[in-house]
């Protein structure tokens, strides 16, 4: 989409364009894509002290009723009905097939469920709530919410002068906090690897308290170009990139996510769309999974990028990469048949002609670093 005209905008579209953020078409959205710093500042600044995101692109939805887990259960592999109240858990919509129709967060509050989407899919995923579980609980899109997310090693103290009682909060745990003089729905995550924080904000309150955040030595404001890079530097997926409908949460190597109690022999294996797939792959490995790789020469390599073995054959396809920042090294990820995607195992990558050697790594690329108590 180019023509910024018919693009949607967040309310705090006016502070981006004070602040002199370069905006950018996203999701339908216009976006900062970076602030006159620049992304390798902002990405730095995060890492060491605190940065301010925009993710109000997001979807937000309540999911209400006599027992909104059970129902959310038929669409997701995860436990959300061992979810206690005020925890949050990372979880994926599956389809027939057994990809990713899309991944989310899930939050138990008192009354309800509150999930966050991504900004490509909430519409398509609040009708498939909607479609197959709205006759068990009601499905209600919150537009009227912003989200903000406070990331790095100095979030804590930043937002603990609003509302102290925010420190108390560990990793992917939540709760009500009143933050300049509005009511929001905090939880401790983020998805840069660092401590930070997600704020669930009325929309008429954002600006506020943005300009809040801000005014705080420790946080500068930062785009989607560093949150690409820090996200890539933590090894975590970018939905529409690293995973999507044609891949398998066993192929994507996000297995950490399916709790026990889900996967076969467990007391609820099983019941959600493409279980007999991801089972059968749980069984008999699949023929290619999501692998990190590092390069051997400083060059960066995109996504898209061809991944060939030493004698040209084809691999794979690089999906998600960068000259990471605080890595210092390129750093990328791609799908690699098993006997290539063993650690230390050298590929090349296909750039401009050239082929650049590349080794298979685990990821994180960078330590995580969040606050678990």
């Amino acid at each position: 989409m180019s023509d910024t005209a018919v693009l949607q905008k967040t309310p705090l579209f006016d502070l981006h364009v004070r602040l002199g953020a370069r905006m950018v078409p996203f999701a339908g959205y216009s976006m900062p894509v970076q602030y006159p710093a620049g992304i390798l500042a902002e990405h730095r600044h995060c890492r060491s002290a605190a940065a301010l995101f925009d993710v109000s692109h997001m979807g937000q939805i309540s999911l209400r009723g006599p027992d909104p887990a059970a129902a959310l259960e038929r669409l997701v592999p995860m436990d959300i009905s061992g979810l206690a109240v005020g925890r949050q858990r990372y979880a994926f919509f599956t389809n027939s097939q057994g990809g990713l129709l899309d991944d989310l967060m899930v939050t138990r509050r008192e009354d309800d469920l509150l999930l966050i989407v991504n900004a490509a899919c909430k519409r398509e995923d609040h009708l498939h709530l909607a479609t197959h579980i709205g006759y068990l609980c009601s499905v209600i899109a919150l537009p009227e919410l912003a989200l903000l997310a406070l990331q790095g090693p100095k979030a804590v103290h930043a937002l603990a002068r609003l509302d102290a009682r925010v420190a108390d909060l560990v990793f992917m745990t939540g709760g009500q906090f009143t933050l300049a003089g509005a009511p929001c729905h905090v939880t401790r995550s983020g998805y840069t690897g660092e401590d930070g924080f997600e704020i669930s904000v009325p929309a008429d309150a954002a600006v506020t308290l943005a300009e809040a955040l801000l005014a705080q030595p420790e946080v500068q404001p930062a785009g989607l170009g560093a949150r690409d890079t820090l996200r890539l530097e933590a090894g975590l997926c970018l939905y529409g990139h690293d995973i999507g409908p044609t891949t398998t949460p066993v192929e994507a190597g996000l297995l950490w996510a399916m709790q026990k109690v889900r996967r076969p022999g467990g007391e609820r294996a099983g019941g959600y769309p493409g279980a007999p797939v991801i089972e059968g792959q749980l069984a008999d490995a699949p023929p290619a999974r999501r692998v990190g790789l590092v390069g051997l020469e400083r060059v960066p390599v995109r996504e898209g990028a061809r991944i060939v073995d030493a004698q040209g054959h084809a691999l794979g396809t690089v999906t998600s990469g960068t000259l990471a920042p605080s890595v210092d090294k390129a750093i990328a990820m791609a799908y690699l048949p098993l006997n290539h995607g063993l650690p230390q195992h050298e590929v090349y990558a296909e750039v401009r002609g050239k082929r650049l050697p590349m080794r298979v790594t685990p990821m994180p690329f960078q330590p995580h670093r969040y606050h678990r108590g």
